[in-house]
């Protein structure tokens, strides 16, 4: 018995040893765990209440500097830092990127100006990536000099950002050394988490859906085909015994009017929208998905077209009558049979957006020889360096300026035919910015200069041999915009204004956007006042009646019968109608912009017009009618 409860005390002796040291091991694994993360700065020490204005400030820095990178990456394409721009050609008028009211927006696929269909769809990793980098540059502007002017000590060390973009969140998790002091009381941490409400990941997984679908359908392309059907000569026949003839100019003219009332009807299956008949169902595309945002299809008049037509000789297209011809008088009649073959593409831009969110993106669309395209392999985002960057061996020396001849650091790049390298930025050195580094060789290439709050300049240089190249910048100056009709705000109206300057046109659609960014020059400044109206368009049938051969034996000895044929054009309806505006060449100097801070356009009145006549009037009317153009 001794010797049985001797073990069974030894026994329960070691197993309390052992949890003595387990208990132990616990404690130091838990001692260096908080160690490391107090030293990474997981734990801050709490915050006194003192300080906390400071902190909360910082906070919506953090969370303000967000929201304009996700409405940056939204208004671009998913695109802060742009990639790099490639011009369009005579071929083809496609750039890499399409200029929506001023902003360069990258097409998600586009062909290019030598023909090669390229995509510059960004990843969301690459979209983070972009907003990391630009929190990390702007919070070091957060302003604290008010908290700084009542005492406090502030300092901020260099910010590490991460971003995570959810569909209706993005995270953000700053590591940056902040330490405040007042008085006595101090504070120091490291790592800031905060997150703000965004559509942004909704809407780029729905834009990428969206993308996906019209690059396996080609739905666009069909609806294009139809209007290119619908508003231009393809196939069909005519009874005339007179050659049929076309100008180009008016196919042209018309298809842009076409698409601008078209391609903005076109929705996809959701629940954003009521359908006024059934027909408009024809609009309707189904994704895959019901969509429960807002998305617009939008083609503006401005924007490039590709139109080729054959056949056509010298803009016109001709097209001759049969049965007037030798050994066909026995048909009694003449018809005009046609077919031409046209290539026609055109940019549209897809917007998503819910309240003051929106997500942009442009895509061309493309009919080849009476076909939509085909979905084929495309190019994307080249990641090497060009082969002609590689050979920098001229030196040369290039200046910036503004137009007060003020010294302005400008980043450099350089240009040669559809190749861009990355030179450098210009430096203040003894009073002037300047850059001296070595060039690709290359004849009547281009400098490229941009600075932030300056209109980006092409310099025409040859870098064969050592040069000097002086870059005057042109200042961009905002300004409040005022739209007025014989004096007053245009109140319940809307207006179109269009400035135009040296080959760019920058629209404003008022009252929706209150804000122009201008330089120095000369421009012509154009106004269309719309108000709401009620114009019906009546329909018409006519009939028209020709004499063919009578059927049976009679059609043999040359006997004819009159055949009559309908033709009827449906009533239409014209809710919104120009009622004033006008055109007028201006000379903005920079002296106006300066002293400046709101632009007025007034514009004539014309009336709301009430027949067809009155609104074809009023059209004249915004041509032939100045403006007054005001500064405050």
């Amino acid at each position: 018995m001794k010797n049985k409860k001797a073990q069974l005390i030894g026994g329960k002796h070691k197993n309390a040893q052992v949890t003595v040291f387990i208990i132990i091991a616990i404690l130091i694994v838990l001692f260096i765990a908080a160690f490391f993360a107090i030293r990474s700065g997981l734990f801050e020490p709490g915050l006194p209440a003192e300080l906390d204005p400071v902190y909360s400030y910082y906070l919506s820095c953090i969370e303000a500097e967000t929201g304009d990178g996700a409405l940056i990456l939204g208004e671009q394409g998913g695109y802060i830092e742009q990639p790099e721009f490639f011009p369009g050609s005579t071929y083809m008028p496609f750039s890499s990127q399409l200029n929506f009211l001023g902003i360069g927006v990258p097409y998600w696929y586009y062909v290019s100006g030598n023909g090669v269909a390229k995509e510059q769809i960004p990843s969301k990793a690459k979209m983070q990536e972009e907003l990391n980098d630009f929190l990390e540059e702007k919070l070091l502007e957060c302003d604290f000099s008010n908290f700084e002017e009542s005492g406090f000590n502030i300092n901020l060390g260099e910010a590490v950002v991460g971003t995570n973009i959810n569909d209706l969140n993005i995270d953000i998790d700053i590591r940056q050394d902040f330490s405040i002091s007042y008085g006595d009381i101090t504070w120091t941490g490291s790592v800031h988490d905060t997150s703000i409400n965004s559509n942004l990941g909704k809407f780029y997984d729905l834009g990428v859906s969206i993308y996906e679908n019209q690059k396996e359908t080609m739905f666009l392309e069909k609806y294009g085909l139809d209007i290119l059907r619908l508003y231009a000569p393809v196939d069909g026949s005519e009874i005339d015994c007179s050659p049929k003839i076309w100008q180009e100019d008016d196919i042209r003219s018309e298809l842009i009017n076409a698409l601008e009332a078209n391609v903005p009807a076109v929705k996809l299956e959701g629940d954003y929208y009521n359908l006024r008949s059934e027909e408009n169902k024809y609009f309707v595309q189904n994704i895959g998905e019901k969509v429960d945002v807002n998305v617009n299809f939008l083609y503006l008049s401005d924007w490039p077209m590709k139109l080729e037509v054959w056949p056509s000789e010298d803009g016109l297209l001709r097209a001759d009558p049969v049965g007037l011809q030798e050994g066909l008088g026995m048909l009694g009649f003449c018809y005009v049979p046609y077919h031409f073959v046209y290539d026609f593409s055109y940019p549209v831009m897809i917007q998503l957006y819910s309240g003051d969110e929106m997500f942009q993106f442009p895509v061309v669309v493309e009919i080849d020889k009476n076909n939509p395209r085909e979905a084929l392999d495309v190019e994307g985002l080249p990641d090497v360096v060009p082969e002609l960057c590689l050979h920098k061996n001229t030196e040369m020396n290039v200046y910036t300026y503004n137009t007060n001849l003020e010294s302005v650091e400008a980043n450099i790049k350089f240009k040669c035919f559809d190749t861009t390298c990355d030179i450098g930025e210009t430096e203040i050195d003894a009073g002037d910015a300047v850059l001296v580094d070595n060039f690709p060789q290359c004849v009547n290439g281009y400098v490229v200069a941009s600075a932030e709050g300056y209109k980006t300049k092409k310099y025409l240089i040859s870098t064969v041999e050592s040069d000097t190249a002086i870059i005057i910048l042109d200042r961009k100056y905002k300004l409040d915009l005022e739209v007025q009709k014989q004096g007053a705000e245009i109140g319940n109206d809307y207006a179109i204004i269009t400035f135009k300057k040296d080959g760019e046109t920058i629209t404003v659609n008022y009252p929706d956007m209150k804000e122009v960014e201008l330089i120095e020059g000369q421009y012509e400044i154009k106004s269309y006042v719309y108000t709401d109206s009620h114009i019906n368009l009546e329909g018409s049938s006519t009939q028209k009646c020709v004499d063919i051969p009578k059927s049976g034996l009679g059609g043999f000895f040359g006997f004819t019968e009159e055949k009559c044929f309908d033709l009827e054009i449906p009533d239409q309806i014209v809710s919104f109608a120009v009622s004033g505006g006008g055109k007028q060449n201006y000379y903005i100097g920079e002296s106006e912009l300066q002293d400046s801070s709101k632009l007025i356009i007034n514009s004539d009145g014309f009336g709301v017009p009430t027949k067809v006549e009155d609104l074809q009037l009023n059209y004249n009317n915004v041509e032939v009618s100045g403006l007054d153009i005001l500064f405050e």
